[in-house]
């Protein structure tokens, strides 16, 4: 990451989880939900020590991002989606902390929120923005589609990463409109079959691509 006012924000958002768990600490009880189920119900308690483990998820994600074009051999290839990386970078840290939020309120508030709706509407916004945004990212090491026949060719990586971005797009709507319409288990399942999908398509036909543009050959 090169923007300087990119940088600071990204960091500011990576530790507002950790200073929320600290503002909060002393008001949280010593054992709190840590996971629930796709019903909505708890099935997982444990120390409320653990959220600062939680909250260390958001330094440790932009330590990442603010690194890995650093150590990445096409390094260079950021040049050219720079500002599409800095934007990715700033919402998945937004995204984490927006969690941890969340997360937070239903401790203190145990039923305030539908907890489901609420996390699955948030994936399927952060699929809608991944969508957006996946057509425009250049071959790299870290980020995006990596599988031998993208990272070996261009034309492959770009129509790999279209079509990835379509898919992204589409079970990101499909899963807002099931969070606000349908029950919590149907909208996982639409979640969780639109992910595989998103994941194997783009593979799949990758790897047609490449055979078809290498003439079948190695």
């Amino acid at each position: 990451m090169k923007t300087k006012w990119c940088i600071a924000a990204m960091w500011l958002l990576a530790l507002l989880p950790l200073a929320l768990v600290a503002v909060l600490y002393a008001r949280l009880p010593d054992q709190v939900p840590m996971h629930w189920g796709i019903d909505g119900e708890v099935n997982r308690w444990g120390s409320k020590s653990e959220l600062w483990l939680m909250g260390a998820l958001g330094p440790l994600f932009a330590l990442l991002f603010q690194f890995l074009p650093r150590l990445d051999p096409r390094k260079r290839s950021y040049e050219k989606f720079q500002k599409y990386y800095e934007a990715t970078a700033l919402v998945l840290t937004a995204f984490i902390a927006v969690i941890m939020g969340v997360t937070l309120a239903e401790i203190l508030r145990p039923g305030t929120l539908s907890l489901g709706r609420v996390i699955s509407a948030l994936v399927g916004l952060l699929f809608l923005f991944l969508g957006n945004l996946m057509g425009k990212v250049k071959s790299n090491f870290f980020m995006g589609i990596r599988n031998p026949w993208t990272l070996s060719d261009p034309d492959v990586w770009n129509r790999a990463h279209r079509l990835g971005g379509g898919l992204f797009f589409l079970t990101g709507l499909a899963t807002v409109v099931s969070a606000i319409l349908l029950p919590e288990p149907v909208t996982f399942a639409v979640l969780m079959a639109g992910t595989l999908l998103t994941a194997l398509i783009p593979t799949v036909m990758s790897y047609l691509w490449y055979r078809r543009r290498t003439g079948g050959g190695a």
